[in-house]
């Protein structure tokens, strides 16, 4: 039988010399922006709906940077939702193409201060470099509100919009739609069916949805009650 002999830890080695010292890259996660209350309204709305809908199913992110050249930290882009589907939900500061892989679908609320066709230009070369499958882009301001994007062939090509399945968001199996909300105006959600009627509820939306349904089912309870009692009622007169 073989001996198994104890290994001998490694000589200790004095401190390594470098003619200068590390100088590692810095990737930020936050960078201030302006944004009105009516574009964070509705950029929240649409996170949160999507991260309710996807759960631990999928990564969702809202304006966290996306980096996708580990070399560089100024080839970066902050969509306003950034989706991968399949992804563990957990939290994000940044978002590193190297680490999670790029994100699906790519989101952009048009703000005043970039709706030139200039900016939109600069933007959907970042989603082409960044490898994001399906970039949307929409401007309540502007004709046509939405336009979307679909990577193919490594070029970013526009959707036309007569196609009948132009609103389908194809990672998440949605439809794009465009919602009136009461004190915000046109903002943009996903609804389940194509015409865009059952859209994915906030966190609140639901909670009022469950609300109402309840009330609704107590109502229905309380009035099966009262015709049972009066049926009682005649039957023992």
């Amino acid at each position: 039988m073989a001996l198994s002999l104890p290994v001998p830890p490694a000589p200790a080695r004095p401190p390594r010399r470098y003619l200068r010292p590390p100088a590692p890259l810095h990737f930020p996660v936050h960078v201030p922006m302006p944004e009105t209350d009516l574009h964070l309204l509705g950029r929240i709305a649409l996170y949160e709906s999507v991260r309710l809908a996807l759960g631990d199913q999928g990564l969702v992110s809202s304006d966290q940077f996306v980096y996708w050249d580990a070399t560089d930290p100024k080839k970066c882009l902050a969509p306003d939702l950034g989706v991968r589907v399949g992804a563990p939900r957990s939290p994000i500061d940044s978002w590193k193409i190297w680490e999670r892989g790029a994100p699906q679908v790519g989101v952009e609320l048009v703000s005043d201060f970039d709706r030139s066709d200039r900016a939109l230009e600069r933007r959907l070369e970042r989603y082409r470099q960044a490898g994001v499958l399906e970039v949307v882009r929409f401007d309540p301001r502007r004709e046509p509100e939405l336009r979307l994007w679909d990577l193919v062939d490594g070029d970013l090509v526009e959707r036309d919009p007569a196609d009948p399945e132009a609103l389908r968001c194809d990672a998440m199996g949605l439809y794009w739609c465009i919602k009136e909300e009461p004190g915000i105006g046109r903002v943009l959600r996903l609804a389940r069916d194509k015409a865009g009627l059952e859209f994915l509820p906030t966190p609140a939306e639901a909670a009022r949805e469950s609300a109402e349904a309840a009330r609704a089912a107590q109502e229905i309870a309380e009035a099966r009650v009262r015709e049972l009692e009066a049926l009682l009622s005649k039957r023992d007169a």
